[in-house]
């Protein structure tokens, strides 16, 4: 018997080192973060977030990166699901794994908050214990063409005939965020009058390096032919300003809000483009609020796995929608009550976040 006993005890170890299983810690709330990557500065300080609000709230936290491939995260999620996971907050790889992902979670009887990269209506319809926590990308859009719209207003003879010939720096083409960024900037100056003749576009796939390399081409094809750079995050944007500046676009004043001779925006409100901007080089950035959108999403998981939650309650300090909206999956009215919207914030100068931060 005792030989048996030990062979069992043998043959188990063996099973858990095999399969990485973690022993949970008694009476410890489990909650599982899976991240698309932790490359891009706005996914490392959501996922910081989300790390440091599991340490004040007792959680144990696995965090697992995807590497931007998404048969790897569904691997992640087919694990913890078989560790005994069943709480998680999402930035899926693709919005297509997500009704996929949500009936595994569903079959467990868990839960799962997205960011970042919504989520399909369907898989919001899995089950009403699936929430999206982000910040409507269309309304971004919107906010960076204002941004421009009001740098060319106090600067008129930097856009002859209210025409803006724009440099346009894309992120990972298809990426929702890519999508409804553009259109969103592209209505915002159709409506405050301008004319938009796009005299390049390409991605940079969210990268510095790619952004910089795409900069240094256009600018050899056509220099005196732009007068904006609106690149669809902060990365890409820095990139832009560091191509600028090398090929001599500087100037010396900053008395436009830039030392450079064309204006660079870019979306996040990271705090590498707001040093920027205090740099004199950057000119504008929205916020995509990493902190609220990891507070929505985490705390309405938390609220999943202690029982406390109800719907309509907020979480992180975000309520739950109650009216649809143009963009999916917060279009839906049978699902919007599953929807926390952070909003996105215009920063300038003048903006009260550049003030503080």
């Amino acid at each position: 018997m005792k030989k048996l006993a030990l062979v069992l005890m043998i043959l188990v170890a063996f099973a858990l080192v095999f399969t990485g299983c973690k022993k949970p810690e008694a009476g410890k709330t489990q909650i599982a973060l899976l991240m698309r990557n932790m490359d891009e500065q706005f996914l490392k300080d959501y996922s910081d977030n989300v790390k440091k609000l599991a340490a004040e709230k007792g959680v144990e936290l696995n965090v697992q990166d995807a590497r931007s491939d998404g048969q790897t995260q569904l691997t992640q999620l087919d694990t913890l699901l078989n560790q005994g996971y069943k709480w998680f907050v999402i930035v899926p790889c693709v919005s297509e794994l997500s009704e996929q992902m949500n009936q595994k979670i569903q079959e467990k009887g868990g839960a799962a908050a997205y960011s970042n990269i919504q989520p399909t209506v369907e898989s919001l319809k899995v089950g009403t214990n699936f929430f999206f926590a982000s910040s409507p990308e269309f309304v971004g859009g919107r906010y960076q063409g204002q941004l421009i719209a009001d740098y060319f207003d106090a600067n008129a003879d930097k856009a002859p005939g209210k025409a803006v010939n724009m440099l346009l720096i894309l992120g990972q083409l298809g990426h929702p965020a890519q999508i409804n960024r553009k259109a969103g900037l592209l209505a915002e100056l159709a409506t405050r009058g301008y004319t938009v003749n796009i005299v390049a576009e390409d991605t940079a796939n969210w990268t510095p390096d790619q952004s910089q390399q795409k900069m240094d081409a256009w600018i050899a094809a056509h220099r005196g032919k732009f007068n904006v750079v609106a690149a669809q995050n902060d990365g890409m944007a820095l990139g832009a300003v560091e191509s600028l500046i090398q090929n001599g676009f500087t100037k010396d004043n900053a008395d436009d809000g830039t030392s450079l001779t064309i204006p660079v925006l870019g979306i996040d409100a990271t705090q590498d483009a707001i040093n920027s901007m205090k740099e004199n080089k950057l000119y504008a950035t929205v916020l995509q609020d990493a902190v609220g959108q990891s507070a929505a999403a985490f705390d309405v998981i938390f609220q999943c796995a202690t029982g406390a939650y109800k719907p309509g309650n907020p979480a992180g300090g975000t309520p739950a929608a109650t009216s649809p909206i143009d963009e999916a999956p917060a279009n839906d009215a049978a699902i919007i009550g599953q929807c926390y919207l952070v909003p996105f914030v215009p920063v300038d100068k003048a903006s009260d976040y550049y003030k503080t931060h």
